[in-house]
């Protein structure tokens, strides 16, 4: 293996391990997200240096929290003032020369993750900060997702997130949050920002906004497990449960979704043999269990409406229950992305409601929402948007008018798996109106 491989490699571990590694060594560090997170890159440094040579370590993410913490005690001899959390960092480290990982640490970093993550979700997401900058830190902490691709999930600019981030920690410091999962009434009070965290991990994991892989499988799992995590946290609370309803369904399509040379398969293209029938069932219990809290609410609960991930949920369920695409309730869809729109005023939502129209009652009958949508200019530089015109241009077999539709929508897809598609589709109606052309 090449150098260059070989850095490809471990910098490929980091980043499945950094958001683990960070909870860990915000625990160690007494919350201190700013040094937990220089720990851990200082602890790449180390693994640059050292995997290439004697291999990679049984347990990366053990590895990975033993450098960071003794890194930690280095920066606290020379800092008198922590003195105390020296100390205490001292004593859960192991002992030995080198940089060996004991039995003890290994068995302790995966005894305590999960609920070191839970504490850095709830951390981030703390009322003194403004939603933006929860979301942000979180998904940078706690998903691993770069700078970029935080900016891209946001329609934003890649220095606004990265100044967001570091005031975030900034103020998460100086007011001296601490590390721990909050009491009961605090947990309802950041529960939604918490779960928009959750989904836009798994998100960005189903339909990678970056790279030459459309889907990665890791941070949907990721999510999928925090999710679940959370569920057991907070049983009482529906929309906890619909997000993870939701995030099953899609999982079962995870592997259909992409084909055997990496290009991406949409919906009706897809081999639904191949759905994956456990996370379907795990899905439809979920939403069963969301839809009983929903009707039956917990002592002290609202019930009687049905949230946002629970709505999405009964949305995915409608799609995985079909064996056929022509056997889809299309109605039933309208009516929840109705539903659902009126909950929240998206005009996403929207969008989606205009597709699944279009297939209740014909294109000719979805067309003028969507061009109500790209009038209102509220997403021009959302690439579905056209990519959503252009299959209603091609279905009504305005195949001149479709293909520059789907190259606009080509130019603004980040994805280049999913931008090679966008402009396969745009030759077919190319083609397919020149062939109209000859024939008349």
């Amino acid at each position: 293996m090449s150098a260059t491989d070989s850095t490809a490699a471990v910098e490929a571990v980091f980043r499945i391990e950094f958001p683990r590694v960070v909870a860990a060594l915000a625990r160690a560090c007494g919350g201190d997200l700013g040094l937990a997170e220089d720990l851990a890159q200082d602890a790449l440094v180390d693994a640059l240096a050292q995997w290439p040579s004697e291999g990679t370590p049984r347990n990366p993410g053990a590895w990975l929290t033993a450098v960071g913490k003794r890194k930690a005690i280095d920066r606290f001899r020379r800092d008198r003032v922590l003195a105390s959390k020296y100390a205490e960092l001292g004593r859960s480290v192991v002992s030995g020369g080198g940089v060996g990982v004991g039995p003890d640490l290994v068995a302790a970093f995966e005894d305590e993750i999960q609920d070191d993550r839970l504490r850095l979700i709830f951390v981030a997401c703390h009322p003194v900060l403004a939603v933006p900058a929860r979301v942000a830190l979180t998904l940078r902490l706690v998903g691993g997702l770069t700078v970029p691709e935080i900016a891209r999930a946001y329609l934003d600019q890649e220095a606004t997130v990265a100044q967001r981030i570091v005031r975030a920690k900034k103020t998460i410091a100086a007011a001296g949050v601490p590390f721990e999962v909050p009491s009961v009434e605090d947990r309802v009070a950041r529960l939604g920002a918490v779960l928009e965290v959750i989904y836009l991990i798994y998100n960005e994991g189903y339909s990678a906004t970056a790279g030459s892989s459309w889907v990665r499988p890791e941070l949907c799992a990721e999510a999928l497990r925090l999710g679940r995590i959370l569920a057991a946290l907070a049983p009482d609370e529906p929309e906890v449960h619909g997000l993870v309803a939701l995030m099953e369904f899609q999982s079962s399509r995870l592997r259909a979704r992409v084909g055997s040379s990496g290009t991406p398969v949409l919906l009706f293209d897809q081999d639904r043999r191949s759905w994956d029938p456990l996370h379907i069932n795990g899905g439809e219990v979920a939403l069963a269990r969301a839809e009983a809290l929903v009707s039956a609410p917990a002592a002290g609960a609202a019930g009687g409406v049905r949230g946002p991930y629970v709505l999405q949920a009964a949305i995915a369920s409608c799609h995985v229950r079909s064996f056929r695409p022509e056997d889809t309730d299309w109605a039933r869809l309208v009516s929840l992305y109705s539903e659902l729109a009126n909950l929240t005023a998206s005009p996403v939502v929207e969008l989606n409601r205009a597709v699944a129209l279009s297939y209740a009652s014909g294109p000719e009958a979805a067309l003028p929402y969507v061009d109500l949508i790209v009038a209102s200019g509220a997403l021009e530089r959302y690439h579905l948007l056209y990519s959503v015109r252009a299959d209603l241009l091609d279905r009504l077999g305005r195949f001149d008018e479709a293909a520059p539709e789907w190259e606009r929508a080509a130019g603004l897809a980040a994805n280049s798996a999913e931008r090679a598609l966008l402009e396969d589709r745009a030759e077919a109606s190319r083609v397919r109106a020149v062939a109209v052309d000859v024939k008349e």
